[in-house]
């Protein structure tokens, strides 16, 4: 028998598909309350909206709530209930190169072990080691995109973690994620793009996933220097051609890991060599391991002189029109709309060249822009935009203490973070997420979080059920969302028979699934 719930939301959606997309009435607003265009912005601006965030924009105002978050102001604080969780982590109290150095204990040990169930046993730990790391990798990046204040920052660490997209699977990236996460990504989401490429150009995750630790002279890779060109930085049709990625992966020998030991003593290298060894972290380039070949790269020469030439390669892709082109789009595909307006992206790659690249800036051209707010309602959410924002309603700032469910909710909607097999990143337009399979599971998500038969609030290892369902209606719903429905979705909510029933139309509804 058919769940009448299932048919209810169902319907509601249907209903939105014979009117115009995100079409609404102009609805006059309350005394105290945002207006529709401040709603619309928010929803664009984090992952949605909670109390915090409403309350904060209207204490700023939308020009000064932009400054503080683009300057970085709010800084990375969380609740301190999730600060502690975070911190229990083992990822997050324990340097990469421990962590490495701990595989490479484990690997000799395993190795040293006479064939049989011991040794088995051993590989089976090591294995499942390594996916705890990688849940708390994942579960610290959900909880920071949840909780975190700087929501346009946390959203920004979400779009480039997925624009140079690394698979966890693959090699020792299990050990190294929550590194790349926190020490690449995060502290450069709002600065200077030529920045960012080459704090991901010197991560151990980026140089495993696209095998430049094994580029070296006289056995060139050149994985990662097509890939920098073609996905990270110029596009398919950038004006680059194969001789270039050759040129780029002769520049890029030599950058590498450094092998995982107990003290900082470089290679042996001859006194020539000493001065070009470079060492931060992991990160390692090796002179022994570069081609000095002088090269062409784009039509200019870069004289072979070491890691001089990585940098000025990078500065010189970073400069290129393309890349300011190929950047701008995406970031407004992802914010914006699945086709993004091109004088929008004219005047956001306009700002990334003026400012040599300054992401802080070629977003602000954006969240100024009429175009944001032109296309309200339109812009479908991808998964992780679902999950976080329907969590944050519901529990609106809450702590949790089991992230685990936002983790399997990812994997069911197929998108978990350091889950892309292929170096291109999640899709950003909303086919590749908006099937009937996939809109079957948020509404199952969605009836998860709203009746609360989730485990968010039931400590790992305990029977008990912690938390009830949800109150989604608050002050907050009546203020900032409850103005802005559509007649369809107005409709469903009055034919509720539950509030559980009532939180998940609402959580399930196009008016929630679209921004």
């Amino acid at each position: 028998m058919e769940n009448p719930t299932v048919r209810r939301v169902a319907c509601l959606w249907l209903a939105f598909s014979l009117t115009s997309l995100g079409a609404m009435p102009a609805m006059a607003a309350r005394e105290g309350t945002l207006s529709q265009d401040d709603i619309a912005w928010l929803r664009r601006d984090g992952f949605d909206l909670n109390s915090a965030t409403v309350a904060r924009y209207r204490d700023l105002g939308r020009s000064r709530y932009l400054d503080e978050q683009l300057s970085d102001r709010i800084g990375d604080d969380l609740p301190p209930e999730i600060s502690q969780l975070l911190a229990s982590y083992e990822v997050n109290h324990t340097s990469t190169n421990d962590l490495l150095i701990g595989l490479q204990d484990e690997q000799q040990k395993i190795k040293d072990m006479p064939e049989g169930d011991a040794k088995a046993d051993a590989r089976k730990f090591q294995q499942q080691h390594a996916n705890d790391l990688l849940q708390q990798a994942q579960q610290t990046e959900m909880l920071r995109a949840v909780y975190g204040g700087n929501q346009l920052k946390e959203q920004m660490v979400w779009f480039w973690l997925n624009h140079f997209s690394v698979y966890a699977a693959k090699g020792r990236i299990r050990w190294v994620a929550s590194d790349y996460a926190q020490n690449t990504i995060r502290p450069h989401a709002l600065g200077k793009f030529r920045d960012l490429v080459m704090a991901t150009l010197e991560s151990p995750a980026m140089l495993e996933f696209l095998d430049n630790a094994q580029n070296a002279k006289g056995h060139v890779n050149e994985n990662y220097a097509r890939e920098l060109m073609e996905l990270h930085t110029l596009g398919v049709h950038g004006g680059y051609s194969q001789q270039d990625v050759q040129q780029l992966a002769l520049i890029l020998t030599g950058s590498g890991i450094v092998p995982p030991k107990r003290d900082n003593q470089p290679p042996r290298l001859s006194p020539q060599m000493q001065p070009l060894y470079i060492r931060q972290g992991v990160f390692e380039f090796n002179p022994n391991r570069h081609d000095f070949s002088d090269k062409t790269l784009l039509g200019q020469t870069i004289k072979g002189s070491g890691f001089k030439e990585v940098e000025q390669a990078v500065d010189l892709i970073t400069r290129q029109p393309a890349c300011a082109q190929f950047v701008s789009r995406k970031i407004a595909e992802y914010f914006v709309g699945d086709q993004p307006p091109q004088a929008l992206v004219d005047r956001m790659a306009h700002t990334f060249r003026r400012s040599d690249g300054d992401i802080a800036k070629v977003l602000r051209t954006m969240f100024e822009s009429k175009e944001l707010l032109a296309t309200r309602g339109k812009k479908f959410k991808d998964p992780t935009q679902f999950v976080v924002s329907s969590v944050r309603l519901a529990y609106d700032g809450k702590p949790l203490v089991n992230a685990k469910p936002l983790l399997n909710w990812m994997n069911q909607l197929g998108e978990p973070v350091f889950g892309r097999l292929t170096p291109d990143g999640w899709p950003l337009d909303s086919t590749g997420w908006s099937s009937s399979g996939q809109m079957s599971k948020r509404f199952e998500i969605a009836r998860a979080i709203g009746t609360g038969d989730n485990r968010l609030f039931t400590p790992e290892g305990s029977p008990k059920v912690g938390a009830g369902f949800p109150m989604l209606t608050t002050r907050l719903y009546y203020d900032a969302i409850e103005p802005n429905l559509s007649a369809a979705t107005r409709d469903a909510l009055a034919k509720a028979a539950s509030q559980q029933e009532w939180n998940t139309f609402l959580l399930s509804s196009p008016d929630f699934n679209f921004r």
